[in-house]
C-alpha cells in the first residue's frame, strides 16, 4: 500500500468514526469504557486527532516555496486499580503524509506505534498536612508541572515526549502542590529522513546517560489580606548528560532555579502572570567528541503577562505580555548564554508551531498582546501578537537556522500573529479546530547573508479530534 493510500484508508476511517459519532445525540459523551464495562478499577479512553497544515512562504534557512502536511494522531490510554497499585499504559501511533522532502519532519511529527506510558502508581505519605493526598508514579510516563514552561507534555506536537524514572506529586484540597522527578529521557524514533518520510515503526528506548530531576512547590492564595488568589510557586531543576558511544552529547550539567506569581483570569477582574528562571552550569560547544573544553552556562528566562477580564458577554480577556529567553552575547568566548528550550512547550505562550512555530525559548525578546473569548460553551478562540527581537544580535534565530556573529544584520526577527478557534462539534466526543499565522519577516531576516526569499510566511491548518 503506497504512502498516500495509507492515509487515504486512516482518514476515511476516522471521518467514518467521527460520523457515528456526529449523528449520535448522546446526553452524555461516549466512552469506550462504558462499552467495555470494565468497572470503575478499569479505565480506557482514546482519541484520534487529524491535522491538515499549509504554508507558504518559508522562513527557515534552505528552504523556498510552500509546504503541507497532513498529521494523524492517535492516542489510547487504559489502567486498572488492584487497590495497593494502578498499573497503566498508553499507546501513541503519530504519522505524517503529503510531506515532501523539503519538509523540516523531526521525531516531533512522526512515531509510528509506540508505548508513550507505562507505569505503576502507589499512594505516598500525606508530607503536606493530614488532608494532603501524595502519589508516585514509576515506570515511563508524561510528565507536565506548574506553567508548563519548564517541563511539559505537548498537545498540539503530533508527538509526545515520554520520560523514564519516578514522579512523586503531593497535593491538598486548598490546591498546595509538591513534585519531584528523577527521570531519563527516551530517545524517539526513527531520527533517519527515510524513516520518518515512510513512517517506519521503531522501539523507542531509555537515554539512561541523559537524566533530569526537579524538585516544584506551589503555594495557593500566599498573600489573602493583600492580593485574593494569588498563587506561588518556586522551583529547581537539573539537567545532566554524558557521552555514550552511540549518544554523542554536548555533555550538558545544568541547574534551573525559579519563580512564579500567578493570578488567574476572572471575571471583572486583573490577573497576572510573572516567571523567572536563571540557568546555571556547564556545557561544550558542540556535540563532537573531540570537543572537551567546558563552557560556563549563564542564562535567564522571564515572561511578565498582565490582563483583565471584561464583565461582558463572551468574557472577553485582553493582556499585554513580555517574553525574554538570553542569547549568547560573545561567539567563540568560554561563556555560553543562551537559554536552550529543553522539555517545555512554546505554543501556549508564543506561537503556531509544527510547520510554522519561527518564535521558540531561546536568545528571544518578544513584547507581545493576547486576546481571547468564550463565545458559548462549545466555542473558544484566542489572537495573540508579537514583535519579535533576538535577545543578542551576535547569536542565532534558532529555529530558522540564521546567524550573524558581527551583529550587523540588526536584531528585529519580525511581526507575528496567530489565530485559534476551537468548536464542540459533539460536546465531549469530537471537537473542530482550525487556526492562522502570519510572520512578516524583519530587518534581521532582510539583511542576513542568504535570508530567505521574499518577506513573510502564511501558516494555516485545520484539525478534528474523536475522544472516545
Amino acid at each position: 500500500m503506497t504512502k498516500r493510500s495509507q492515509w487515504s484508508a486512516l482518514l476515511s476511517g476516522g471521518l467514518c468514526a467521527g460520523g457515528g459519532l456526529l449523528g449520535a445525540a448522546q446526553a452524555e459523551p461516549v466512552r469506550l469504557a462504558d462499552a467495555l464495562g470494565g468497572g470503575e478499577a478499569v479505565q480506557i479512553e482514546g482519541e484520534t486527532r487529524f491535522r491538515y497544515e499549509s504554508l507558504d512562504g518559508q522562513f527557515r534557512q534552505g528552504r523556498t516555496g510552500s509546504d503541507q502536511l497532513l498529521a494523524i494522531r492517535t492516542l489510547l490510554k487504559g489502567s486498572i486499580d488492584l487497590g495497593l497499585v494502578r498499573f497503566g499504559g498508553e499507546l501513541q501511533d503519530s504519522r505524517t503524509y503529503l510531506d515532501d522532502r523539503g519538509t523540516p519532519l523531526s521525531v516531533g511529527f512522526v512515531n509510528a506505534l509506540d508505548l508513550l506510558q507505562l507505569y505503576a502508581k502507589v499512594e505516598g505519605p500525606r508530607i503536606l498536612g493530614p488532608q494532603s493526598e501524595t502519589e508516585v508514579t514509576l515506570g515511563r510516563q508524561t510528565i507536565a508541572i506548574g506553567s508548563r514552561r519548564q517541563i511539559a507534555r505537548f498537545d498540539f506536537a503530533n508527538v509526545i515526549r515520554p520520560y523514564t524514572g519516578v514522579h512523586w506529586v503531593s497535593t491538598t484540597p486548598s490546591g498546595d502542590e509538591f513534585h519531584a522527578v528523577l527521570a531519563a529521557l527516551v530517545d524517539r524514533r526513527p531520527t533517519d529522513r527515510e524513516g520518518l518520510r515512510d513512517n517506519t515503526i521503531v522501539a523507542d528506548q531509555e537515554q539512561w546517560n541523559r537524566r533530569f530531576w526537579a524538585l516544584h512547590y506551589r503555594r495557593a492564595d500566599i498573600a489573602p489580606t493583600i492580593v485574593d488568589d494569588l498563587w506561588g510557586e518556586v522551583y529547581l531543576y537539573g539537567f545532566d548528560e554524558t557521552d555514550t558511544d552511540g549518544t554523542p552529547t554536548a555533555n550538558r550539567h545544568y541547574v534551573t532555579p525559579g519563580a512564579r506569581l500567578l493570578k488567574a483570569p476572572v471575571r471583572g477582574q486583573w490577573d497576572l502572570d510573572l516567571e523567572g528562571a536563571v540557568r546555571l552550569g556547564k556545557r561544550r560547544a558542540t556535540t563532537d567528541p573531540t570537543d572537551t573544553e567546558d563552557l560556563d552556562t549563564r542564562a535567564s528566562f522571564g515572561l511578565a503577562r498582565l490582563g483583565y477580564t471584561f464583565d461582558a458577554p463572551w468574557s472577553p480577556h485582553l493582556a499585554v505580555q513580555y517574553y525574554y529567553a538570553s542569547g549568547d552575547e560573545t561567539p567563540g568566548d568560554d561563556d555560553y548564554g543562551q537559554y536552550e528550550r529543553l522539555f517545555n512547550g512554546r505554543r501556549g505562550d508564543l506561537n503556531n508551531t509544527s510547520l510554522h512555530g519561527p518564535l521558540t525559548p531561546a536568545n528571544l525578546s518578544a513584547p507581545g498582546v493576547r486576546f481571547s473569548a468564550k463565545p458559548s460553551p462549545r466555542t473558544d478562540m484566542r489572537l495573540h501578537y508579537s514583535a519579535a527581537f533576538l535577545a543578542s544580535d551576535t547569536d542565532s534565530f534558532v529555529i530558522a537556522g540564521y546567524r550573524d556573529q558581527s551583529g550587523s544584520a540588526g536584531a528585529f526577527m519580525g511581526h507575528t500573529l496567530d489565530t485559534r478557534v476551537r468548536y464542540w462539534l459533539v460536546p465531549g466526543n469530537v471537537r473542530l479546530e482550525v487556526g492562522t499565522s502570519a510572520f512578516l519577516f524583519g530587518e534581521f531576516l532582510d539583511t542576513v547573508e542568504g535570508g530567505p526569499e521574499g518577506d513573510r510566511t502564511l501558516f494555516g491548518y485545520g484539525q478534528l479530534t474523536f475522544h472516545y
